[in-house]
């Protein structure tokens, strides 16, 4: 397919929506059972949009238990929703049977206090009741959370709850066509606003002024969802990369760097970034660190095919050690680093030296995931870069298309001093 457009149209085929939710529900369904399975409860709110194709409110995420979700056997998802929100989910997903949808027993992650206790027996007993119904009392019950409370009652009641999160890891790695497809649009929309992000870059600027900009460019998008984060870090702020943006005011000649972190269309997320300099050209000790960070990059993007591992890649950076004198890995963790990407941010694969060297994960067809390098100047300037990519049988189709050949060099004024410390 080819990012035709953001909206459904009866002359032309698009993302086939309904193919993308029988796919997601499915492939689920077969990991529970190749993990053998009789049921599964996902808390988790990527978990949840995977198997039932609905949505989390902002306010209602990162609240395990608020919302939740079971598959049990052959059967159709079962859909707890919040309150009596389960009204609108009748009427806006007409996939989910109406009888499969309940309310919630909820204790906020222990908020209720006293009360936790009595909620998650309600909780429990509504479990119990899904696998009976479903006939798959006794079986395994795979779970993506668990919390104090729910380890207690699950042992007074005898429920059998095993890992439930590395089935659904494992199918939400391969996406089909349609999920590619958005991906592809995340792609797009990331080309258009570090695009904006070029023009609307001056000196004088905030680093939270861009990031506003950015995202008020984003939430005008049709399709999007969420903007988790739009990291915009200058001078000294990129390197060590804090990952952050403040109200720093960007000086000319300043390295810029900004990362689209999980803008979120359709539930696909995206990471992706691209680094800049302000009001003058980069400096020959800053193109040649920045030479530096693509090599890494696209070395390790060469490497990517069907049946390698997520050691072959990592193997192409150096260590921490190496690179900038670490006597651990983990105290560059995330500095040369790969992640999947989908309904969350962090979909398997995840490269890193850390621990793909030890614990390789053969890389499949289908897979989307981002790989990103950076180097710099401590507490001066650094640079960061990252490319999205989606794996097919016989080639690597890069989905982030905004220019990395070298940094990108905004309005720079003719003749501005290139003195050497300025």
């Amino acid at each position: 397919m080819a990012s035709f457009g953001m909206v459904g149209l009866d002359w032309q085929q698009r993302i086939n929506w309904d193919r993308l939710r029988k796919y997601r529900l499915e492939r689920a369904r077969e990991r529970m059972k190749a993990h053998g399975l009789g049921a599964m409860l996902l808390m988790y709110d990527e978990n949840v949009r995977y198997v039932t194709s609905t949505l989390t409110p902002g306010w209602n995420r990162l609240k395990p238990g608020l919302r939740y979700a079971m598959l049990c056997g052959d059967d159709p998802p079962v859909l707890f929703e919040q309150g009596d929100i389960g009204t609108q989910i009748e009427r806006h997903s007409p996939w989910i049977p109406k009888e499969n949808v309940r309310w919630s027993y909820a204790w906020i992650k222990g908020a209720a206090g006293p009360a936790s206790i009595q909620q998650v027996t309600k909780f429990t007993n509504a479990v119990l009741h899904e696998m009976k119904k479903s006939n798959v009392s006794g079986m395994k019950l795979g779970v993506d959370f668990i919390d104090i409370n729910m380890i207690q009652v699950f042992k007074e009641k005898g429920i059998d709850w095993v890992d439930g999160m590395t089935p659904m890891m494992e199918a939400r790695a391969v996406k089909n066509e349609d999920e590619q497809e958005c991906a592809r649009m995340v792609g797009a929309i990331g080309d258009a606003a570090h695009w904006e992000c070029m023009k609307f870059l001056k000196p004088g600027l905030t680093e939270n002024q861009v990031t506003a900009h950015i995202m008020e460019f984003l939430y005008n998008i049709p399709g999007m969802e969420d903007v988790e984060d739009v990291i915009v870090s200058s001078g000294p702020n990129t390197w060590p990369n804090w990952r952050n943006f403040s109200d720093r005011i960007i000086k000319p000649g300043d390295i810029v760097f900004m990362d689209l972190a999980a803008l979120t269309w359709n539930g696909y997320k995206s990471c992706y970034y691209r680094t800049y300099c302000v009001g003058k050209e980069p400096t020959q000790e800053q193109k040649d660190v920045y030479a530096t960070a693509l090599k890494w990059l696209y070395d390790s993007i060469k490497a990517v095919k069907v049946g390698t591992t997520t050691k072959e890649i990592a193997s192409k950076w150096p260590s921490a050690k190496e690179a900038w004198g670490y006597a651990e890995e983990d105290q560059a963790a995330a500095n040369l680093w790969g992640h999947g990407l989908g309904l969350a941010q962090y979909d398997p694969p995840v490269i890193s030296r850390i621990w793909s060297l030890d614990h390789p994960i053969e890389i499949k067809e289908g897979m989307v995931f981002a790989l990103e390098t950076q180097h710099g100047k401590k507490l001066q300037w650094g640079v960061r870069i990252e490319e999205m990519l989606i794996v097919h049988k016989d080639r690597i189709e890069i989905i982030s298309n905004f220019p990395v050949e070298q940094i990108t060099v905004v309005d720079p004024m003719p003749g501005y001093s290139t003195l050497a410390g300025r």
